[in-house]
């Protein structure tokens, strides 16, 4: 990687990363009398996957937690797009252009796929109560062209099959697909994955990290995510944050975070002073 300036860097495969979208500037979190998150500082630049790890306990589901507005810390600062980010509701930060998946999927079981991915396009939806309840004008147009949107993100992730099926009836492997099809409706110039590869099979995983790397290539989507198959952090990310005991340990590339000692120790879990 080229050395990193206000403007960006270049990668390896020679895609230009932008400037900081989102920098988190020592950031405390306490639950009580634990810390989960310790004075942790790092950014997130405009058009690169970028990757949290660690062990588990390490703090990584808080920090995500901190970066999509749900958990509010008590000391430090979310600064996004050169602006400090005052607390939020999460509906807020989603109306800044963030989406994310969860760990554990939460997706309308009862609901078609096509539906679910609908709901995506919520904070797009702008029309007044009156002609959204008799369905016209600018309500029509609006749902016209939500549904086109979705249509293209069902054929992007090769959902076509399963649009109409109830997502209850899924596989795991395919809820995954539907719940980031959903994040992806929502046009988020940051994209927060939790776990994305969770309990997938082989197959599964390829195919989601295809998808990822698609979204960040054909989309231009900023990417942020947790993921605990480090060869699929290795090979997706551009620069990796590790975290252990709720503080930063590492950050930099994959080659440079793999060769760092504390994080060697950390994963072979060698004994804490």
């Amino acid at each position: 990687m080229n050395a990193m300036t206000q403007d960006g860097y270049v990668t390896a495969d020679g895609r230009q990363i932008g400037p900081v979208v989102m920098e988190l500037k020592n950031i405390t979190l306490r639950f009580g009398g634990v810390v989960a998150i310790k004075d942790i500082s790092f950014d997130i630049r405009q058009g690169e996957i970028r990757a949290i790890i660690g062990p588990n306990g390490a703090g990584k589901s808080s920090m995500l937690n901190v970066i999509s507005g749900f958990y509010h810390p008590q000391d430090g600062q979310v600064i996004f797009k050169g602006q400090p980010r005052p607390a939020m509701k999460p509906y807020q930060v989603a109306r800044l252009g963030i989406a994310r998946t969860f760990q554990n999927i939460a997706l309308f079981d009862g609901m078609s796929v096509l539906d679910n991915i609908m709901t995506g396009r919520l904070n797009k939806m702008k029309a007044g109560f009156l002609s959204q309840a008799i369905w016209w004008g600018a309500a029509e147009r609006e749902e016209n062209e939500n549904r086109a949107a979705v249509e293209r993100i069902i054929d992007f992730l090769e959902i076509q099959n399963i649009r109409k099926t109830p997502v209850g009836r899924l596989p795991y492997g395919l809820k995954k697909r539907v719940e980031l099809a959903r994040a992806l409706a929502a046009e988020p110039n940051l994209l927060l994955l939790d776990e994305p590869m969770a309990g997938m099979n082989v197959e599964e995983k390829e195919d989601m990290s295809r998808f990822i790397l698609s979204v960040n290539d054909e989309f231009g989507t900023t990417i942020c995510l947790i993921e605990h198959d480090m060869g699929v952090v290795m090979d997706l990310s551009d620069r990796v944050v590790v975290m252990d005991y709720g503080k930063k340990i590492g950050d930099g590339t994959p080659a440079e975070v793999r060769s760092n000692q504390a994080v060697i120790d950390a994963y072979l879990g060698v004994a804490h002073d």
